[in-house]
């Protein structure tokens, strides 16, 4: 302990400055964005749009994929016009996305903005990392690259506690989102840029850098072979948001939870909870709560330990909480599992940054930190196909309904709500909607969507050790 406490003395103001405007924006954006899959999907009698999930991968996969890619854009931008301008144009798109967006019903309206809000994010995301890596160094990074993922945790899990209140009005969850978002205007007064390299070249000069530069790291053998490895992490790590809260939502009795909840703390039972079950994100929550408890703790015990190494244990952990989700439709399981994949997700996350972080040019951090985004969007474009048509097919409880109910030779109406198409297929075949739910998992088994998702949890792991052994020639 005395030895975090001597380390958080050589952070400067920057750094934690940078790391409240860290927290402010993940609030934001995961006080929607947590909800966002169930809002997508979700039956129109309690707000959702009814996507179908094929229409829901697409949009989360594609829309946060270039969210993640275009910092390798934006990263060049900022160090061109300074991090500071940039910052104000991403809050000014940021806050207008989140006003403009529940205004959209259609699958091209929401994909439009949601990509609007994507570019607003991405011009965001390299300039923090940036001012992190450029406030520690080599004694301080592992603890402070922890600090500022459980800032990043700290909004995770307080933005979707705060929205989900108003979940029955889901304009007002994009609405406080966008207040949320306009906090770090204030923040940005006392945000002073860490010192950069100015550029007094054309942007289009800069982005042909920028690409020639993306050219030499296509070039580099073995650093995209670790870019594809990493990328099957983050497809694992991305059904935290895609597939898990409408996995709960369809599949998990919570009704034990809110027993408990009831009996022993009413008032979160009477803000987290509906018709005797708990609200899918409130438990999809609890990974981020993890996080804010253990994440210095586990930062504190790996620091010393290459990042290579405490990778390879991350994977095969966040794998293990992973196959807990196959277990049984309970959800204590499901915490379980959360618990075991948060302890992964604590090991291996921060240790990526901090790795790329150490193999960057030190004077175009926020540039070469953007590259450190290129695995997670490969990972999103995979988790959004997983989420999309992979789970449509094995594990939407609608389609395996809808499936059901043709091979009865039922009829049906189209114009029904899902709730309600499901309710009258249950009185149709004599069943209560419990039985229902019942009788779909036992005969269709959606679980095993999970073992396609610990599959390349599993791979992942594999891989990076074999590139550990077997390719990397340097000590890092």
């Amino acid at each position: 302990m005395t030895r975090i406490t001597t380390t958080f003395k050589q952070f400067p103001r920057t750094f934690w400055v940078a790391n409240t405007i860290e927290l402010f924006e993940r609030w934001a954006y995961y006080g929607f964005f947590m909800l966002f899959a169930n809002y997508l999907t979700g039956s129109s009698d309690v707000g959702g749009l009814e996507f179908t999930q094929i229409q829901k991968g697409y949009i989360m996969g594609f829309g946060t994929g270039i969210l993640y890619f275009l910092p390798v854009l934006t990263g060049s931008i900022a160090d061109k016009y300074g991090y500071k301008r940039v910052l104000f144009v991403a809050f000014v798109i940021y806050t207008s996305s989140f006003i403009l967006l529940p205004l959209f019903d259609t699958f091209e309206g929401v994909f439009a903005m949601y990509i609007y809000l994507a570019v607003g994010a991405a011009l965001f995301k390299p300039i923090i990392s940036a001012t992190i890596a450029k406030t520690t160094n080599s004694e301080t990074s592992s603890i402070g690259f922890g600090i500022f993922y459980m800032m990043v945790n700290i909004g995770a899990f307080f933005g979707p506690m705060v929205t989900l209140l108003f979940k029955s009005n889901y304009i007002l969850v994009f609405y406080i989102s966008a207040g949320i978002i306009a906090l770090n205007f204030i923040l940005l007064l006392f945000y002073k840029e860490p010192g950069r390299t100015k550029s007094n070249e054309s942007l289009a000069k800069t982005f042909t850098l920028v690409f020639k530069n993306i050219w030499v790291v296509l070039l580099d053998f073995k650093f995209v072979i670790f870019l594809l490895i990493v990328a099957g992490f983050w497809t694992m790590y991305f059904q935290l948001f895609f597939t898990l809260p409408v996995f709960i939502s369809q599949w998990v009795d919570t009704s034990s939870m809110y027993e408990f909840f009831s009996l022993h703390a009413p008032i979160i039972a009477e803000n987290y909870g509906s018709h005797g079950q708990m609200e899918p994100e409130f438990i999809t929550n609890f990974d981020a709560l993890f996080i804010i408890i253990f994440q210095i703790y586990v930062s504190a015990l790996v620091m010393k330990r290459k990042p290579l190494n405490t990778m390879f244990a991350g994977f095969i952990i966040a794998s293990i909480g992973m196959a807990l989700t196959l277990l049984t439709q309970n959800v204590i399981f499901t915490l379980a599992a959360m618990l075991v994949f948060a302890f992964g997700e604590m090991a291996a996350s921060p240790k990526i940054t901090e790795y790329i972080g150490k193999i960057a040019s030190a004077d175009k951090k926020a540039l070469y930190m953007g590259y450190s985004f290129i695995p997670v969007f490969i990972g999103t474009i995979f988790a959004g196909y997983i989420s999309g048509s992979v789970y449509q097919n094995m594990s939407d409880k609608h389609s395996l309904l809808v499936k059901e109910v043709s091979q009865r030779g039922l009829s049906i109406s189209g114009e029904l709500s899902q709730n309600e198409y499901f309710a009258k297929a249950a009185s149709l075949m004599d069943m209560s909607n419990n039985q229902l739910t019942s009788y779909l998992w036992d005969t269709y088994h959606p679980s095993n969507i999970w073992i396609v998702i610990i599959s390349i949890g599993l791979m992942s792991a594999l891989f990076l050790w074999l590139y550990n052994r077997f390719l990397l020639d340097i000590n890092d």
